[in-house]
């Protein structure tokens, strides 16, 4: 072990990168399910409701390619602090808005900057924390961003029940922004702290580890997704199919109370009880793939996630839609966490060894893809037909992403050794 390893702690990486994690996560988990809301509150369709809350995928999206380039530019601190500036604008103007077309800008600049922040934090962990801590560092990351979005809708919960206005909540995310911001803007220079950090020599520049990263998952994409697009048109469909039923979950559950008439700071507690579901299980779904095979969570997740949909799609106009709203919407939180971390485990097994960052730039771009069609889908399903269709659609194509699943995965991933 190096001395870079042995002088490593936990604590190190506390202040600089899970606490403004877990800060931006607390702030976009308070207004997620809020912006169909605010939509339907500025005299939005349902579907065009929909649509808004569509918007936040799109631009995380496109965010995902500039993103790299930004990183490996300007460094991981001062990205994630700039991300934090443009989602501080981009909820000002969500707060400001006269109309749904005012809002959805707004959103759009929430999700470029998540964009942002996602890769930044990645890249900095990737400079700053040696090899044989790196995945429990990342495991510990995306538990800080679950642990954030369990905890903001609780937060939006009490706001609009002191203020009474749904769109109030969204101070908490500009709060959270700031909060996030000042933390790294006060703290020393993580080259300081941290000691010896590798770099590397990438364009006739020296980056850090996580700059070079980010630069080489930003370069070539989409070179990249041709050089690769056998593996991505078949596994890459079944994680654009993840990917589209965790965005439809974001989206449908907040409509869905907007078209049944739950009160909104009801909606941000359910909402909120199901994040602390999902939050329960992002451990467990590791250990059930490093003991048993991908399948046993992926297959199961899609399965989840999609019998919840079709609960939801048959029981709208039920006596008891209210109560089988909140079953589903905790059914659908348990399918969730199962498959935590899914997409990252199986990108990492199929990137390359020598060089895996351009692979997992086009392996993250091919599940924003699907991420950003499902919210799209469900928009339009509800303005041709309704909600409820709309649900059993994505509701299908769960189950079809777990027929991928169970198709290619024994063919591309080997099963792990026990």
């Amino acid at each position: 072990m190096s001395t870079t390893e042995q002088s490593f702690s936990w604590r190190s990486i506390g202040l600089p990168v899970l606490l403004p994690t877990l800060l931006f996560s607390i702030g976009e988990g308070a207004i997620i399910p809020l912006i169909p809301i605010a939509a339907d509150n500025l005299g939005a369709t349902l579907a065009i409701a929909g649509f808004v809350a569509a918007i936040l995928s799109i631009g995380e999206l496109f965010g995902n390619i500039p993103s790299g380039w930004l990183v490996s530019r300007i460094g991981e601190r001062p990205a994630m602090i700039g991300a934090s500036a443009l989602s501080i604008l981009g909820v000002i103007i969500c707060i400001l808005a006269p109309n749904p077309v005012a809002l959805g800008f707004g959103v759009l600049l929430i999700g470029l900057a998540t964009a942002v922040f996602a890769l930044a934090r990645h890249a900095f962990l990737t400079s700053f924390v040696p090899v044989a801590y790196r995945a429990r560092a990342l495991s510990t990351l995306g538990g800080a961003f679950r642990l954030g979005t369990f905890v903001g809708p609780f937060f939006s919960a009490i706001v609009i029940h002191l203020t009474g206005a749904a769109i109030m909540a969204f101070w908490i995310h500009v709060v959270a922004c700031v909060a996030a911001a000042l933390v790294l803007l006060l703290l020393p220079d993580p080259a300081t702290s941290f000691g010896v950090v590798h770099t590397s020599r990438v364009n006739d520049r020296n980056l850090r580890d996580g700059e070079a990263l980010a630069e080489q998952q930003s370069h070539g994409l989409f070179a990249t997704i041709r050089r690769n697009r056998a593996v991505l048109s078949r596994l890459g469909l079944g994680v654009a199919i993840i990917g589209a039923m965790r965005a439809s979950r974001q989206v449908i559950l907040p409509l869905w109370a907007v078209s049944i008439g739950i009160a909104d700071a009801n909606t941000a507690i359910i909402i909120g009880i199901a994040g602390a579901v999902d939050f329960a299980l992002f451990y467990t779904g590791g250990q059930i793939m490093d003991r048993f095979g991908r399948l046993w969570t992926a297959v199961p997740s899609l399965v989840g996630l999609g019998i919840g949909h079709i609960i939801l799609s048959v029981t709208h106009d039920a006596s008891a839609n209210t109560a089988w709203f909140v079953f589903a919407a905790m059914f659908l939180a348990l399918a969730n966490g199962l498959g935590s971390g899914i997409q990252m485990t199986l990108g990492a097994d199929l990137a390359p060894k020598t060089n895996p960052a351009p692979f997992l730039g086009a392996w993250r771009f091919t599940g924003g893809v699907g991420q950003a069609a499902s919210p799209l889908m469900i928009a339009g399903i509800t303005a041709i037909a309704s909600i409820s269709f709309a649900a059993g659609a994505v509701g299908l194509l769960g189950l079809v992403g777990a027929g991928v699943m169970l198709r290619y995965v024994p063919r591309y991933i080997q099963k792990p050794q026990k």
